[in-house]
């Protein structure tokens, strides 16, 4: 497998990198982006409309670019690499990815030219309080209301969920799991927002008889088309913990190099740089894992839940290991506010609990293990 960028994408990876490592070039940028709300940059988030990054992975004539996975893991990456709280991941790739897969031409011209152009921001709202990451969603309900719909549930946490322009609920219709759009002005729509401990944004989103606009067929089971989103997602979020990682680990690199301890560098201390080695094994078994999942979400799609779960069990594994690391070679300066390692560790730690921890995807990836048959041992 040839997990090369090509020139074009490697220019996407550059243009991505300057404009949003001039908007958070320190985590103090960063931590004056997220101490109000939305809890991110508007105008950065319509500097990435401007430049088409928005608009990367759907198709032209819903007024995308037309682009494949492998172009949304090049921006997820470095969105991670200096921690940007824009939800590229939760509006672009998983719900806007939704409305693509799902909606009628009519409703993806007006929601994906919307969010393509940064006018409107979408959020799935698919999380139920106490229910674990499934792709059912059994506690709001919908029902036919004269020649409409109407909802009735709980759905928390919504990723940006007070924020969204337009809300991607999943309901419960007879059995099955389907797709509704609702607009942020709604009736009976009670929208409470706060804030997570990774500096982003999260709300209890409440559904009063709220009317709906089913999103494709009416009814129709939106399971299949889920489950897709999910896998994109979960390897979108693996990507953007490889560039949070890979910063996380130059940070602590450059630490070791920097700071003395009895008159020599850090990095004169073996241990030390040891641990650093095996920080860096990590980070490149979490890349590769990574890329593999995109080459299979591009080429083989209908394994692409499988090989997302893969990658993030080992992106798991990985961040875990670097975050704590990072932490521990800093001493107490890593644990304090002040110091990015801790927010990169903080949001290292959100993704794995986003879309399924690692604890969930081997719970998965072990139930399907009879499926692959018998391999005979070698002699």
């Amino acid at each position: 497998m040839d997990f090369t960028l090509d020139s074009e994408q490697l220019a996407l990876r550059d243009a991505v990198r300057g404009l949003l490592g001039k908007a958070y070039g320190s985590i103090d940028a960063r931590r004056d982006a997220t101490a109000s709300d939305p809890g991110f940059d508007e105008k950065t988030w319509s500097r990435l409309a401007d430049m088409g990054v928005l608009a990367l992975p759907f198709a032209e004539e819903d007024g995308g670019v037309g682009a494949g996975p492998a172009e949304v893991m090049v921006v997820a990456e470095e969105v991670g690499r200096v921690l940007a709280p824009e939800p590229f991941v939760e509006a672009v790739v998983l719900a806007g990815g939704l409305v693509a897969a799902q909606g009628t031409a009519e409703q993806r011209a007006e929601l994906i030219g919307g969010l393509a152009a940064g006018e409107s921001l979408l959020a799935l709202a698919h999380l139920e309080p106490g229910r674990h990451w499934s792709a059912g969603a059994p506690d709001v309900t919908a029902t036919r209301s004269g020649d409409g719909w109407t909802l009735d549930g709980v759905k928390e946490p919504v990723l940006h969920g007070a924020r969204a322009d337009v809300l991607l609920v999943t309901a419960a219709v007879e059995g099955r799991t389907a797709l509704f759009v609702v607009r942020a002005d709604a009736g009976g729509l009670e929208r409470t927002g706060y804030r997570t401990f990774d500096g982003s944004r999260a709300a209890h989103v409440r559904f009063i008889s709220t009317p709906a606009e089913p999103l494709g067929e009416p009814g129709a089971d939106a399971t299949a088309a889920l489950e897709a989103a999910l896998a994109a997602a979960r390897v979108a979020y693996a990507h953007e913990s490889v560039g949070a990682m890979a910063t996380a680990l130059e940070t602590t690199s450059e630490y070791l190099r920097t700071r003395k301890q009895f008159g020599v560098p850090l990095k004169t201390f073996q241990a030390l740089t040891f641990r650093a080695a095996d920080m860096y094994v990590s980070l490149e078994l979490a890349r590769s894992a990574a890329a593999w999942a995109t080459l299979v979400l591009a080429d083989e799609p209908e394994r692409a839940p499988e090989a997302a779960r893969r990658a993030a069990f080992q992106v798991s594994k990985a961040g875990r290991h670097v975050g704590q690391e990072a932490i521990q070679l800093h001493g107490g300066i890593g644990m304090t506010a002040e110091y990015s390692v801790g927010h990169y560790t903080a949001r290292l730690t959100a993704i794995d609990h986003l879309l399924g921890d690692g604890s969930d995807h081997l719970r998965h990836l072990a139930a399907s293990v009879s499926d692959h048959g018998v391999v005979e041992p070698m002699p």
